[in-house]
Protein backbone atom coordinates (compact mmCIF):
# COMPACT_ATOMS: atom_id res chain seq x y z
CA UNK A 1 0.00 0.00 0.00
CA UNK A 2 1.25 3.44 -0.96
CA UNK A 3 0.88 6.02 1.62
CA UNK A 4 -0.07 9.71 0.83
CA UNK A 5 2.19 12.46 -0.02
CA UNK A 6 1.03 13.91 2.78
CA UNK A 7 1.44 11.29 5.27
CA UNK A 8 5.44 11.44 4.19
CA UNK A 9 5.23 15.63 5.00
CA UNK A 10 4.33 13.92 8.49
CA UNK A 11 6.73 11.54 8.57
CA UNK A 12 9.33 11.19 11.87
CA UNK A 13 11.73 12.19 9.33
CA UNK A 14 10.39 15.38 9.00
CA UNK A 15 8.93 15.98 12.59
CA UNK A 16 12.97 15.41 13.99
CA UNK A 17 14.91 17.16 11.64
CA UNK A 18 16.63 19.91 12.34
CA UNK A 19 15.00 22.16 10.31
CA UNK A 20 11.78 22.31 11.56
CA UNK A 21 10.94 25.51 13.91
CA UNK A 22 11.16 25.28 17.49
CA UNK A 23 8.83 27.41 19.75
CA UNK A 24 10.40 30.20 21.81
CA UNK A 25 11.00 28.53 24.61
CA UNK A 26 12.73 25.46 22.73
CA UNK A 27 14.59 28.29 20.60
CA UNK A 28 15.66 29.75 24.42
CA UNK A 29 16.64 26.29 26.04
CA UNK A 30 18.69 25.44 22.47
CA UNK A 31 20.84 28.15 23.12
CA UNK A 32 20.95 27.70 26.68
CA UNK A 33 22.44 24.33 25.26
CA UNK A 34 24.48 25.36 23.66
CA UNK A 35 26.10 27.92 25.95
CA UNK A 36 26.43 25.23 28.12
CA UNK A 37 28.48 23.28 25.78
CA UNK A 38 30.69 25.88 25.01
CA UNK A 39 31.19 26.68 28.50
CA UNK A 40 32.09 23.24 29.67
CA UNK A 41 33.54 21.87 26.45
CA UNK A 42 37.27 21.73 28.76
CA UNK A 43 35.99 20.92 31.87
CA UNK A 44 36.79 17.29 33.42
CA UNK A 45 32.70 16.82 33.10
CA UNK A 46 29.43 18.38 33.22
CA UNK A 47 25.98 17.40 32.16
CA UNK A 48 22.86 19.26 31.19
CA UNK A 49 19.64 17.44 31.47
CA UNK A 50 16.39 17.87 29.86
CA UNK A 51 13.34 16.28 31.47
CA UNK A 52 9.42 15.88 29.64
CA UNK A 53 6.45 13.47 28.79
CA UNK A 54 6.48 11.74 25.70
CA UNK A 55 5.41 14.44 22.97
CA UNK A 56 7.02 17.59 24.46
CA UNK A 57 9.52 17.77 21.65
CA UNK A 58 12.44 16.69 23.53
CA UNK A 59 13.99 14.03 20.43
CA UNK A 60 14.00 17.22 17.91
CA UNK A 61 15.28 19.76 20.37
CA UNK A 62 18.51 17.20 21.06
CA UNK A 63 18.64 16.93 17.18
CA UNK A 64 18.65 20.04 16.23
CA UNK A 65 21.15 21.15 19.18
CA UNK A 66 23.71 17.72 17.82
CA UNK A 67 23.24 19.53 14.59
CA UNK A 68 24.44 23.36 15.63
CA UNK A 69 27.35 22.04 17.57
CA UNK A 70 28.32 19.88 14.24
CA UNK A 71 28.45 22.63 12.46
CA UNK A 72 30.37 25.07 14.48
CA UNK A 73 32.79 22.02 15.49
CA UNK A 74 33.14 21.28 11.22
CA UNK A 75 33.20 24.86 10.49
CA UNK A 76 35.59 27.74 9.72
CA UNK A 77 35.50 29.64 12.95
CA UNK A 78 38.28 28.82 14.70
CA UNK A 79 37.39 31.31 17.71
CA UNK A 80 34.69 28.93 18.19
CA UNK A 81 35.12 26.74 21.52
CA UNK A 82 33.04 24.41 19.82
CA UNK A 83 35.51 24.37 16.44
CA UNK A 84 37.19 21.23 16.29
CA UNK A 85 35.45 19.24 19.10
CA UNK A 86 34.83 15.54 18.58
CA UNK A 87 31.13 14.96 19.93
CA UNK A 88 28.57 11.82 19.25
CA UNK A 89 24.86 11.75 19.65
CA UNK A 90 23.81 8.45 21.42
CA UNK A 91 20.25 6.48 21.26
CA UNK A 92 20.08 2.71 23.07
CA UNK A 93 17.37 1.72 20.23
CA UNK A 94 18.17 0.41 17.08
CA UNK A 95 15.06 1.81 15.10
CA UNK A 96 16.11 5.62 16.58
CA UNK A 97 19.60 5.16 14.89
CA UNK A 98 18.07 4.18 11.76
CA UNK A 99 16.14 7.76 11.48
CA UNK A 100 18.96 9.89 13.39
CA UNK A 101 21.25 8.09 10.65
CA UNK A 102 18.72 9.00 7.46
CA UNK A 103 18.00 12.34 8.76
CA UNK A 104 22.28 13.19 8.97
CA UNK A 105 22.38 12.18 4.68
CA UNK A 106 22.46 15.56 2.34
CA UNK A 107 23.46 17.26 5.78
CA UNK A 108 27.42 18.21 5.27
CA UNK A 109 28.19 18.84 8.79
CA UNK A 110 26.49 15.39 9.75
CA UNK A 111 27.91 11.74 9.27
CA UNK A 112 26.13 8.75 10.36
CA UNK A 113 29.17 7.64 12.27
CA UNK A 114 28.00 10.63 14.20
CA UNK A 115 25.45 8.59 15.37
CA UNK A 116 25.59 5.52 17.58
CA UNK A 117 24.34 2.82 20.33
CA UNK A 118 26.21 3.65 23.83
CA UNK A 119 27.59 0.11 24.31
CA UNK A 120 29.68 0.40 20.91
CA UNK A 121 30.68 4.39 22.08
CA UNK A 122 31.80 3.01 25.65
CA UNK A 123 33.35 0.07 24.19
CA UNK A 124 35.59 1.76 21.45
CA UNK A 125 36.28 4.50 24.02
CA UNK A 126 37.75 2.10 26.66
CA UNK A 127 40.88 1.91 24.27
CA UNK A 128 40.58 5.39 22.76
CA UNK A 129 43.30 7.63 24.21
CA UNK A 130 41.14 10.86 24.27
CA UNK A 131 37.86 11.85 25.87
CA UNK A 132 34.56 12.89 23.53
CA UNK A 133 34.12 16.48 24.00
CA UNK A 134 30.02 16.11 23.34
CA UNK A 135 28.43 13.61 24.18
CA UNK A 136 24.03 13.77 23.67
CA UNK A 137 21.98 11.14 24.70
CA UNK A 138 18.64 10.75 23.22
CA UNK A 139 16.25 8.32 25.12
CA UNK A 140 18.43 8.17 28.42
CA UNK A 141 16.08 6.37 30.46
CA UNK A 142 16.85 3.15 28.13
CA UNK A 143 20.53 3.09 28.95
CA UNK A 144 21.61 0.21 31.40
CA UNK A 145 21.90 -0.21 34.78
CA UNK A 146 23.01 -2.86 35.10
CA UNK A 147 26.16 -5.54 33.42
CA UNK A 148 24.58 -7.08 30.37
CA UNK A 149 27.46 -9.00 28.74
CA UNK A 150 25.26 -11.14 26.54
CA UNK A 151 24.89 -7.74 24.95
CA UNK A 152 28.60 -6.72 25.37
CA UNK A 153 28.23 -4.39 28.30
CA UNK A 154 30.24 -5.12 31.13
CA UNK A 155 30.13 -2.11 33.44
CA UNK A 156 27.75 -1.10 35.64
CA UNK A 157 26.30 1.59 34.32
CA UNK A 158 25.74 2.91 31.11
CA UNK A 159 25.18 6.56 32.01
CA UNK A 160 28.51 6.70 34.40
CA UNK A 161 30.89 4.99 31.49
CA UNK A 162 28.96 7.64 28.74
CA UNK A 163 30.48 10.94 31.77
CA UNK A 164 33.47 8.91 32.49
CA UNK A 165 34.61 9.09 28.79
CA UNK A 166 33.34 13.07 27.82
CA UNK A 167 33.71 16.32 29.18
CA UNK A 168 30.25 17.00 28.92
CA UNK A 169 27.10 15.33 28.48
CA UNK A 170 23.28 16.37 27.55
CA UNK A 171 20.58 14.06 28.22
CA UNK A 172 16.65 13.75 27.34
CA UNK A 173 15.14 11.60 30.08
CA UNK A 174 11.20 10.86 30.84
CA UNK A 175 11.25 7.89 33.97
CA UNK A 176 7.86 7.12 32.70
CA UNK A 177 9.35 5.60 30.02
CA UNK A 178 11.58 3.11 31.44
CA UNK A 179 10.74 -0.59 30.15
CA UNK A 180 13.60 -3.56 31.80
CA UNK A 181 14.90 -4.10 34.87
CA UNK A 182 17.84 -3.65 32.85
CA UNK A 183 17.35 -0.09 32.75
CA UNK A 184 15.52 0.53 36.01
CA UNK A 185 15.70 5.03 36.26
CA UNK A 186 14.42 6.92 38.15
CA UNK A 187 13.84 10.44 39.01
CA UNK A 188 16.10 9.78 42.26
CA UNK A 189 18.18 7.29 40.73
CA UNK A 190 19.37 9.92 38.10
CA UNK A 191 19.87 12.15 40.48
CA UNK A 192 21.78 10.21 42.79
CA UNK A 193 24.42 9.44 39.88
CA UNK A 194 24.72 12.66 38.78
CA UNK A 195 25.48 14.21 42.40
CA UNK A 196 28.91 16.06 42.72
CA UNK A 197 29.17 16.97 39.23
CA UNK A 198 28.28 20.49 37.49
CA UNK A 199 24.46 19.60 36.35
CA UNK A 200 21.90 22.18 34.72
CA UNK A 201 18.26 20.38 34.51
CA UNK A 202 15.35 21.83 32.16
CA UNK A 203 12.18 20.31 31.76
CA UNK A 204 9.71 20.67 28.65
CA UNK A 205 5.83 20.61 29.60
CA UNK A 206 4.06 21.38 26.31
CA UNK A 207 2.78 18.81 24.37
CA UNK A 208 3.31 19.02 20.62
CA UNK A 209 2.79 15.43 19.49
CA UNK A 210 -0.70 14.97 20.40
CA UNK A 211 -3.05 17.63 19.04
CA UNK A 212 -5.65 16.99 21.39
CA UNK A 213 -7.23 19.27 24.34
CA UNK A 214 -5.92 18.77 27.86
CA UNK A 215 -8.44 15.86 29.23
CA UNK A 216 -6.86 13.66 26.47
CA UNK A 217 -3.45 13.73 28.63
CA UNK A 218 -5.00 13.51 31.36
CA UNK A 219 -7.09 10.81 31.15
CA UNK A 220 -3.50 9.01 29.70
CA UNK A 221 -1.64 10.17 32.77
CA UNK A 222 -4.20 8.44 35.23
CA UNK A 223 -4.29 5.63 33.36
CA UNK A 224 -0.75 5.12 33.56
CA UNK A 225 -1.18 5.33 36.95
CA UNK A 226 -4.33 2.63 37.35
CA UNK A 227 -7.10 5.29 37.59
CA UNK A 228 -9.96 5.28 35.13
CA UNK A 229 -11.31 8.51 34.66
CA UNK A 230 -14.50 9.68 32.44
CA UNK A 231 -13.53 9.39 28.99
CA UNK A 232 -11.92 12.74 27.26
CA UNK A 233 -14.99 14.83 25.66
CA UNK A 234 -15.63 14.82 21.96
CA UNK A 235 -13.26 17.20 20.51
CA UNK A 236 -11.27 17.13 17.30
CA UNK A 237 -8.76 14.80 18.44
CA UNK A 238 -10.64 11.42 17.72
CA UNK A 239 -10.41 9.66 20.97
CA UNK A 240 -12.83 6.14 20.96
CA UNK A 241 -13.06 3.09 22.91
CA UNK A 242 -13.94 -0.21 20.52
CA UNK A 243 -15.83 -2.95 21.05
CA UNK A 244 -14.20 -5.46 18.44
CA UNK A 245 -10.51 -5.07 17.80
CA UNK A 246 -11.11 -6.17 13.87
CA UNK A 247 -13.05 -3.13 13.91
CA UNK A 248 -10.43 -1.08 15.31
CA UNK A 249 -7.88 -2.61 12.55
CA UNK A 250 -10.07 -1.55 9.53
CA UNK A 251 -11.04 1.85 10.86
CA UNK A 252 -7.22 2.43 11.38
CA UNK A 253 -6.98 0.94 8.02
CA UNK A 254 -9.66 3.68 6.48
CA UNK A 255 -7.65 6.34 8.28
CA UNK A 256 -4.44 5.28 6.63
CA UNK A 257 -5.69 5.39 3.37
CA UNK A 258 -6.22 8.85 3.62
CA UNK A 259 -3.42 10.08 6.43
CA UNK A 260 -0.67 7.76 6.33
CA UNK A 261 0.80 6.58 9.26
CA UNK A 262 -1.88 5.10 11.13
CA UNK A 263 -0.66 1.73 12.96
CA UNK A 264 -1.74 -1.18 15.29
CA UNK A 265 -0.18 -1.45 18.38
CA UNK A 266 -0.19 -4.08 21.11
CA UNK A 267 1.26 -4.38 24.98
CA UNK A 268 3.19 -7.52 24.90
CA UNK A 269 1.18 -10.04 25.85
CA UNK A 270 1.29 -12.24 23.09
CA UNK A 271 3.93 -14.43 22.20
CA UNK A 272 7.00 -13.26 20.14
CA UNK A 273 10.28 -14.97 19.54
CA UNK A 274 13.09 -13.81 17.42
CA UNK A 275 12.85 -17.32 14.88
CA UNK A 276 12.14 -15.88 11.92
CA UNK A 277 8.95 -16.85 12.28
CA UNK A 278 6.07 -14.65 12.14
CA UNK A 279 3.60 -14.62 15.27
CA UNK A 280 0.51 -13.76 15.14
CA UNK A 281 -2.02 -11.83 17.72
CA UNK A 282 -5.47 -13.38 17.90
CA UNK A 283 -8.63 -11.29 19.58
CA UNK A 284 -12.00 -12.85 18.43
CA UNK A 285 -12.15 -11.96 14.54
CA UNK A 286 -8.65 -10.03 14.93
CA UNK A 287 -5.74 -12.03 13.48
CA UNK A 288 -2.82 -10.04 12.62
CA UNK A 289 1.08 -10.57 12.72
CA UNK A 290 4.00 -9.05 15.46
CA UNK A 291 6.32 -6.56 13.53
CA UNK A 292 8.92 -8.47 12.04
CA UNK A 293 12.16 -8.49 13.09
CA UNK A 294 14.04 -6.61 9.77
CA UNK A 295 17.08 -4.77 10.99
CA UNK A 296 18.90 -4.82 7.53
CA UNK A 297 15.54 -2.38 6.43
CA UNK A 298 17.00 1.41 6.07
CA UNK A 299 13.49 2.42 7.14
CA UNK A 300 11.60 2.19 11.00
CA UNK A 301 9.30 0.33 11.24
CA UNK A 302 6.98 3.08 11.68
CA UNK A 303 7.98 4.40 8.46
CA UNK A 304 7.20 1.48 6.52
CA UNK A 305 3.95 1.65 4.66
CA UNK A 306 3.72 -2.67 4.80
CA UNK A 307 3.74 -2.03 8.46
CA UNK A 308 -0.04 -1.47 8.49
CA UNK A 309 -0.19 -5.30 8.16
CA UNK A 310 1.46 -6.34 11.41
CA UNK A 311 1.30 -5.19 15.16
CA UNK A 312 3.75 -2.93 16.11
CA UNK A 313 5.21 -3.45 20.11
CA UNK A 314 6.61 -0.64 22.52
CA UNK A 315 9.91 -1.23 20.89
CA UNK A 316 9.13 -0.70 17.76
CA UNK A 317 7.29 2.68 18.33
CA UNK A 318 9.13 4.23 21.34
CA UNK A 319 10.30 7.52 20.21
CA UNK A 320 8.10 7.55 16.89
CA UNK A 321 5.06 9.59 16.01
CA UNK A 322 1.77 7.96 14.34
CA UNK A 323 -0.97 9.72 12.89
CA UNK A 324 -3.72 7.48 14.43
CA UNK A 325 -2.66 4.44 17.19
CA UNK A 326 -4.89 1.62 17.55
CA UNK A 327 -4.12 0.46 20.93
CA UNK A 328 -4.67 -3.33 22.14
CA UNK A 329 -4.31 -3.62 25.59
CA UNK A 330 -3.76 -7.64 26.09
CA UNK A 331 -4.85 -10.02 29.02
CA UNK A 332 -2.20 -8.51 31.77
CA UNK A 333 -4.29 -5.15 31.76
CA UNK A 334 -7.29 -6.04 34.04
CA UNK A 335 -9.46 -4.37 35.85
CA UNK A 336 -11.06 -4.37 39.62
CA UNK A 337 -14.44 -3.66 39.83
CA UNK A 338 -14.54 -3.21 43.99
CA UNK A 339 -11.60 -0.18 43.54
CA UNK A 340 -12.70 1.47 39.83
CA UNK A 341 -9.22 0.62 39.00
CA UNK A 342 -6.81 -0.87 36.75
CA UNK A 343 -4.51 -4.09 38.11
CA UNK A 344 -1.61 -5.24 36.59
CA UNK A 345 -0.80 -9.09 35.72
CA UNK A 346 2.64 -9.40 35.62
CA UNK A 347 2.20 -13.36 34.58
CA UNK A 348 0.62 -12.23 31.27
CA UNK A 349 3.19 -10.33 29.76
CA UNK A 350 5.11 -12.27 27.33
CA UNK A 351 8.06 -9.66 27.61
CA UNK A 352 10.10 -11.72 30.24
CA UNK A 353 13.28 -10.10 29.09
CA UNK A 354 11.66 -6.83 30.45
CA UNK A 355 11.77 -8.74 33.83
CA UNK A 356 15.60 -10.34 33.43
CA UNK A 357 18.13 -8.83 36.03
CA UNK A 358 15.16 -8.13 38.96
CA UNK A 359 18.38 -9.82 41.71
CA UNK A 360 18.56 -7.71 44.04
CA UNK A 361 15.34 -5.26 43.19
CA UNK A 362 12.96 -3.88 46.10
CA UNK A 363 9.39 -4.81 45.38
CA UNK A 364 9.42 -6.47 41.98
CA UNK A 365 6.49 -7.44 41.81
CA UNK A 366 5.53 -3.40 41.80
CA UNK A 367 8.16 -2.95 39.68
CA UNK A 368 6.86 -5.32 37.09
CA UNK A 369 3.42 -3.39 37.27
CA UNK A 370 5.10 0.17 36.51
CA UNK A 371 7.00 -1.48 33.42
CA UNK A 372 3.67 -2.61 32.01
CA UNK A 373 2.32 0.71 32.68
CA UNK A 374 4.96 2.37 31.50
CA UNK A 375 4.86 0.54 28.56
CA UNK A 376 0.78 1.71 27.89
CA UNK A 377 2.15 5.06 28.64
CA UNK A 378 4.37 4.90 25.76
CA UNK A 379 2.27 3.13 22.85
CA UNK A 380 -0.80 5.38 24.18
CA UNK A 381 1.11 8.93 23.15
CA UNK A 382 1.92 8.13 19.74
CA UNK A 383 -1.07 9.56 17.90
CA UNK A 384 -1.11 13.02 16.82
CA UNK A 385 -5.10 12.69 15.20
CA UNK A 386 -6.74 10.11 17.04
CA UNK A 387 -6.27 6.75 19.82
CA UNK A 388 -8.20 4.39 19.98
CA UNK A 389 -8.27 1.59 22.50
CA UNK A 390 -9.43 -2.29 22.51
CA UNK A 391 -9.33 -3.87 25.95
CA UNK A 392 -8.99 -7.79 25.85
CA UNK A 393 -10.03 -8.55 29.42
CA UNK A 394 -13.77 -8.93 30.09
CA UNK A 395 -13.89 -6.84 33.24
CA UNK A 396 -11.86 -3.76 31.60
CA UNK A 397 -13.65 -4.52 28.49
CA UNK A 398 -17.08 -3.74 30.24
CA UNK A 399 -16.08 -1.16 32.24
CA UNK A 400 -14.44 1.15 28.92
CA UNK A 401 -17.88 -0.09 27.04
CA UNK A 402 -19.86 1.66 30.15
CA UNK A 403 -17.61 5.01 30.09
CA UNK A 404 -18.02 5.09 26.09
CA UNK A 405 -21.79 4.59 26.08
CA UNK A 406 -21.26 7.60 29.21
CA UNK A 407 -19.69 9.74 26.77
CA UNK A 408 -22.46 8.87 24.15
CA UNK A 409 -25.25 9.93 25.97
CA UNK A 410 -26.50 6.05 25.91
Amino acid sequence: MQESIAARADSALTRLAPTMALTADQAALKDEVLTFCRAHRADDHALFIIEGDAGTGKSLLLNTVFTAIQTAARGHDGTDPLHGSRNWLLVNHPEMIKLYRNIAEGRKCLRKKDFERPTTFINQMDTATRRADIVLVDEAHLLLTRRDPYNRFRHDNQLREIIRHAHVVVIVFDARQVLRFKSLWSDASLARLVAGYPVVTRRLDQQFRMHANADVMDWVRAFRDGVLRPLPAPQAFDFRIFDDARTMYEAIRQRNARYGLCRMLATYDYPYTLNGQDHFITEGRFHLRWDRAMPQARLPWAERPDTIDEVGSVYTIQGFDLNYAGIILGPSVTYDPATDRIVIDPARYEDRAAFAGRDGVGEPAAVMARIILNSINVIMTRGVRGLYIYASNPALHARLATLWAQRQGK
